[in-house]
This record gives C-alpha cells, structure tokens and sequence, in this order.
C-alpha cells in the first residue's frame, strides 16, 4: 500500500484536535491519544508513515521531548514501527500482538454463582509424574483432591490438584475451604503464593470426565493447567481443570481498538 503524503496528514481541519494544557493527562499522552484515534479511525492506515517529530511539534505546539514521548508510546504498544532513516510507520494487524485474558475463567468461576463439591481427598505416594511437577522423591507422601465445580447447579469444571504434604501447615483445612478459582489462586490459610504456571490447551472428555460433567464421552473440552509456587520459589500444588468446552470461551483483539471501544 503506498503511504500518503505526510504532507497532506498534516493539514489543518476545522476539527482538529488540539492539546488542552488544562487537563489532568500531560500533553505526551494527550498526543499519543491522537494518534492513537487517528490509526483506530483509519485516517492513518497499516504502511502510512507517521508525523515526524518535527512535524508533529510544529502541528500540536508541543515540545520535541513530548512528540518523542508519544511516539514511544505507540511503539511499545505495537501499533508503528520506527526504521532509521525513514521515520516511523502505522504497523498492519499482528496476530502475535493479540492477548486473552484470563476474565472468562474468572466468571466462570466466580464463588457467587459456582458450587465446589468435593469428591475426595486423600493421601497418596507421589507417582514419577506427581514428583517431577513437584519437585519431591517418588513416593513420597502427597495430598491428592478432586473436585467438581457447579455453577447453577449444573457440573461446568472437574478440578484435580496434588498437593505437598506439610504436616506444620493446615494445608487440607485450607484447601477444603476454598469456594472459589480466585480463592484458589490466592492460597488461603497458611499457604501464601507468590506465582502460578498456567497453561491451557485443548482435549476430550474422558468416560469419568464426562460422567461428572453430564456430557457425552469425547467431548470437547479446556484443560487448565497450574502450578502455583510459594516464595522460595517451591512448587505448593499441582493439578488442572477439565472444562466443557461449551461453557468457556477466550476473545481477544488484533490490532487498535476503534476510540469507543476502547473508552478513549
């Protein structure tokens, strides 16, 4: 696509925008707000080069620094490339930039509208599995739980998680109080986290998975997987949700919000 004429990116209409020295957000930001819209509206489109420095200082009466600064901005949020020599250019939509946030868990899991039921706990030798993702020799004694999350009464998760087994800490009476994925994550009683490990990948159910969750043997379905860490940097839990994979979906955006989607 060839660029426009930063020329003509530069002439003034009756609606241009301008930076209000009154307002809270400093004048780098307000710019790099503007540019921003300008990309998300098309008026600057992927491969058209963007205002130089200079040019936008003379355009928005701003200093070099806060021209420099705005241009950082959308630099590091992926929406232009700088190549030296040649000024900066709006980037084409990028499907490594999309990110998913982990908010649909978070719903789905929401203690206020989810159920948990455990269905056993118990204590076990670690398997060759158990003591790699744990980091304790086989054999050794862990605490393994099951559980089924209901939402509405209807089964949407079947949770497993190995524990270490910690005499000095009330890690069980802990666990079994646990009502919610956001109690999960933070660790409750004695068990303080520092980080989790999570990954998330695609499978089937199971002839036991699909019996606790009401669903037909081999379908599809989310495993979550986490391991969570204390603040030594040891490994506390190991384990994965089974989800039905009609009770779960991930959206994400690729490339610039339009300026109402993203509130600005």
């Amino acid at each position: 696509m060839a660029s426009k004429d930063p020329q003509v990116l530069l002439r003034k209409g009756p609606l241009e925008p301008r930076i209000d020295r009154d307002l809270f957000e400093p004048p780098y930001y307000q710019l790099a707000n503007i540019l921003r819209r300008q990309i998300a509206t098309g008026e600057l489109r992927p491969g058209d080069r963007v205002a130089s420095e200079v040019q936008l200082c003379e355009r928005y009466a701003v200093s070099p620094m806060t021209a420099r600064r705005a241009l950082t901005i959308l630099l590091d949020e992926g929406l232009v490339t700088a190549a030296r020599g040649r000024g900066t250019f709006v980037k084409p939509m990028v499907l490594g930039t999309a990110s998913f946030g982990l908010g649909a868990l978070e719903e789905l899991f929401n203690g206020e509208h989810t159920l948990v039921r455990f269905l056993s706990v118990k204590t076990m030798p670690a398997t060759a599995r158990i003591s790699q993702r744990l980091e304790v020799p086989v054999d050794d004694r862990i605490i393994a739980i099951r559980r089924l999350l209901l939402r509405d009464a209807a089964p949407v998760a079947y949770h497993r998680e190995y524990v270490i087994f910690d005499p000095a800490r009330p890690i069980i009476e802990a666990e079994m109080g646990i009502t919610s994925l956001q109690g999960l994550f933070q660790g409750s009683g004695e068990t303080v986290l520092k980080r989790g490990d999570l990954g998330i990948q695609t499978t089937v159910l199971t002839e036991e998975e699909a019996r606790l969750l009401e669903a037909p043997i081999g379908s599809a379905a989310f495993r979550v997987e986490h391991t969570f860490f204390d603040f030594d940097e040891q490994p506390v839990s190991w384990g994965w949700f089974i989800v039905r994979g009609d009770c779960l979906r991930f959206n994400a955006t690729v490339g610039v919000q339009s300026p109402a989607a993203s509130g600005r």
